[in-house]
Order: C-alpha cells, then structure tokens, then sequence
C-alpha cells in the first residue's frame, strides 16, 4: 500500500494501541530491498506492546505478517536496545502517540542509533517535533545521553512522557514571522574540525541566500572523553515561526562524504523549506497525522510537500482510527490537510 515500508507497520499499530483495535498488517515492507521486519521494527513493536498489554503473532526478525492486540495502557518504566544502528527516532514514531494516552507517565530507556540515514535526526525530534506537539498539549521531555551511528548503534535516549487526558486540535496554516536559524552540529570519534566545517558550510550556503543571523552549536567531544562507541557526525538545523510552528532540515556524516558537502545538504534542504512558505515542513506533515486524527477538534496544517509518507499516514489513519482526512494538493505539491479528529480521551 502506497510507500509500502516500515511506516505502516509503526502508524498501523501505534493507532491500533491508542483505539483498541486489532490489527494484521500482512506483506510487511513488502517493496523494500530487504523485505519483513527488521531489528528496529522488532523493538518498536515490542515496546508498544509493554505500554498497551498487547498480544502479538510473528514479532521476528524478516517476518511478513504481524499480528498485533492491545489490550490497555499502562504506565512504569520501559527499556529497550536494538541491538543494531537501528533508529531510535522511527522507534519513537511508533511509541509517542499511544504513551501520552498512559494512566500515568511513561519513561522509556533506548539503545540503538540516534543518528542514521533514512530516520530523521535525534535532535530533529527534540527541536521540531516536540515543540509544536506542545501546541497540541503533548509533554514530554527527551534527553540524549550517547549518540549512536551506523553501523555500531550504542546511543542511548531517554524519554519522558507525561499523561495527556485529551489531545488538542492544530491549525499551522500561515507561516508567520521566521526567526533566525539555529541548529547543533555534532561529531563523536571523530576531530572536532569535523562538527566545526559541518557548520561553517551551512553559515554559508544560508548566507549566500540573505540570511545572516545564523547560531549553530557545535558538540564534539575530547578524544580521552569520549563516550561514544563508534564514529559519526551530523547536523540538524531549524527556524522558529511566531506563530508557534518550527521547520526543520537535516543531513548525516558518512564514510567518504565530505564535512561541508554535509552542511551544504542541511542548509539547501532548509532553503528549500522556507521558500515554500508553508509554516509545516515536509516530514513533521507526515509526522502529525496521528496525533490529529485522535485529538479533539478539526485540526489543519500546510504542508510543504505532500510525501508518499504523508499520504499513506494518512490512509492508515483513515483504516484504523475511522477518520476521514480532507486533502487539497497532490503528490510532491505543496498541501492543506485537514481532519475532524475522534477527541479520543485516556
């Protein structure tokens, strides 16, 4: 269906958590080159498990079916490792939505990779995501302790998500006044000039297109002090609108892949963002759409682009949780999404 990979299986079951409903995805991540679940998708599933009492069938390594029953929510203490690079940001896709419907606050502890391709950034979830979950009432607080990259993982997150009684409705439909643009470039194993480069290309490419007022922070670490298990590098950057939305863009180090080549990739995709003017960047659109379908009230965003991840979140949302999404836009345009949501209640 639609993107066919891992997203179905983490929006599917995360609404089957928060609604109570049974759910079978079959065909698991049927197009991608390595088919069924992987190690991330497997700690996902098991972590939503422990916070609804759920049941499940074919929770492997490579399964292509998945069975999946909730049964309640429940609050504690929860830690998880992928034992891989897997990304701890997917993971949480897949738990925030239901840990926040929790009689009480939930705490979880994950190990894996906070920083890897094809997965938004650790710092993007911290910087973007929540603070404009916030306008919907969502609390919760995110702390990183050790980053992780490919291929070793060993990053380690904790989280803590406070019980909502009911989410609220979103409208992000003008973009507002843009701020300056801030960010945080990172390097652990590796020379500090690394972190360093990252953000000067960035300063410049953002230059080069008027904007000046540019405060990147640059995290390394001592050789002798270095937590982290193996080397890596990235850079998250963002810009804070008056009106309460926050558009973000990011980009990893890789083995070969130049510092400034990095920062050039950050910079453009943020460029490309703000010239769109819509307050809601393309990968939090896709993001927010559970989070609307269950809270109170119609909820309206204006997104950047519609994604194929957009557009089957949206889908899953429509299957599972009843709901019927108004759509103004098409693929790779920029959109209007709204939704009447089920003001589901803990």
């Amino acid at each position: 269906m639609l993107e066919g990979g891992g997203q179905i299986v983490r929006t599917s079951l995360a609404l089957a958590a928060l609604t109570g409903k049974d759910v079978r995805v079959s065909k698991v991540r049927e197009k991608r080159p390595n088919p069924g679940l992987q190690a991330q998708h497997v700690t996902a599933v098991k972590a939503l498990a422990a916070i609804c009492n759920a049941e499940t069938d074919g929770l492997l390594t490579g399964s292509r079916e998945l069975t999946f029953k909730p049964r309640s929510h429940v609050s504690g203490r929860f830690s998880f490792d992928v034992g891989t690079a897997g990304s701890i940001p997917l993971i949480l896709q897949a738990l925030m939505p239901s840990a926040t419907y929790a009689p009480d606050r939930v705490d979880f502890d994950l190990t894996g990779g906070t920083d890897v391709r094809w997965s938004p950034t650790i710092d993007y979830v911290r910087l973007v995501v929540l603070p404009v979950l916030r306008l919907m009432e969502y609390k919760a607080r995110l702390n990183v302790h050790r980053r992780g990259h490919y291929p070793k993982g060993g990053g380690r997150v904790t989280m803590s998500i406070e019980s909502s009684r009911m989410l609220k409705s979103i409208s992000i439909l003008e973009p507002g006044q843009f701020s300056s643009v801030e960010g945080i470039s990172h390097c652990v194993r590796l020379p500090s000039h690394v972190a360093q480069r990252q953000a000067a290309s960035a300063k410049e490419i953002l230059g080069s297109r008027g904007i000046r007022d540019v405060n990147i922070a640059i995290e390394t670490y001592p050789s002798d002090r270095d937590p982290h298990i193996a080397p890596g590098s990235g850079i998250t950057l963002l810009m804070k609108s008056t009106s309460g939305s926050v558009i973000g863009a990011d980009s990893i180090g890789e083995r070969g892949k130049p510092a400034e080549r990095v920062g050039e990739e950050a910079a453009m995709k943020l460029l490309s963002e703000i010239e769109s003017k819509a307050p809601v960047d393309r990968h939090l659109g896709d993001m927010l759409i559970p989070y609307m379908a269950v809270a109170e009230g119609r909820s309206e965003i204006f997104v950047s682009q519609i994604t194929m991840h957009t557009l089957t979140n949206i889908r899953v949302a429509e299957i599972v949780a009843g709901v019927k999404f108004d759509m103004q836009g098409e693929l790779k345009k920029q959109g209007r999404i709204a939704v009447q949501g089920i003001g589901l209640r803990t």
